[in-house]
């Protein structure tokens, strides 16, 4: 298969399903009135990330932000980096518009959308210091593992992405999971393990420890954490 075949599978085979809830009354008015302030909407043209976010800095992309509260917690800890989220499910989006207003948070932009359009279509080459990945859909029947956003073709895609020496940073609380995706990295070319070969890595104090992982330690469930560096 060649790469023209493999993005095309990528773009087929879609690595969520829009489970959508209903809006809150405080989301939706975050949707209406500060999406357009802090979000952007898709669209195939590459984003001046300089222009978006007023200043020359560090970007972090953050891939499935969920409700957005480890998010806003990492931008306020580190203003000196801009962070820009993506998140396809529209009250996770609302939520964390909400706490941008709240906390009056100012490094963070918003896209609801899918990411890997986003990679394909709007993410400048060897821009990104940071592209996290943390809890994502682990799609644990085996006849979905198709559906898992970690994979090779995703890999080649992310990697023109990262500038040398940026990092991919995932977690996830399924084992199998990150076996797959120690396995699927290590063999990937251009991406070096922190931790060394096979490794799991600490999670990093920038990683904040969410209630759903907090609950998780208490009932003896693991969190495995993998730091990929692009090295060329």
């Amino acid at each position: 298969m060649n790469n023209i075949d493999k993005n095309t599978v990528m773009r087929r085979i879609r690595s969520f399903v829009r489970r959508e809830g209903r809006l809150t009354k405080g989301q939706q008015r975050a949707l209406d009135e500060l999406l357009p302030q802090f979000g952007l909407a898709q669209r195939e043209q590459i984003i001046d990330l300089r222009h978006l976010f007023g200043r020359d800095a560090n970007t972090v992309l953050e891939i499935g932000f969920g409700n957005g509260a480890s998010l806003a917690e990492m931008a306020k800890a580190n203003p000196e980096l801009n962070y820009l989220g993506i998140e396809v499910h529209r009250p996770g989006v609302g939520n964390l518009l909400l706490q941008i207003e709240q906390d009056n948070i100012s490094n963070i932009r918003v896209l609801c959308a899918d990411a890997v359009e986003v990679l394909e279509q709007m993410i400048p080459d060897v821009s990104l210091q940071r592209v996290q990945l943390f809890f994502p859909d682990p799609w644990h029947k085996k006849k979905h593992h198709k559906r898992r956003i970690v994979q090779t073709p995703f890999l080649t895609l992310l990697k023109s992405k990262l500038k040398i020496g940026g990092v991919f940073h995932m977690a996830t609380d399924w084992q199998d999971y990150a076996e797959h995706m120690m396995a699927v990295l290590s063999a990937a070319e251009g991406f070096s393990n922190q931790s060394g070969a096979g490794q799991y890595a600490q999670r990093p104090d920038y990683r904040p420890l969410t209630k759903f992982e907090q609950r998780g330690h208490r009932l003896g469930h693991g969190v495995w954490d993998l730091l990929f560096e692009r090295t060329a």
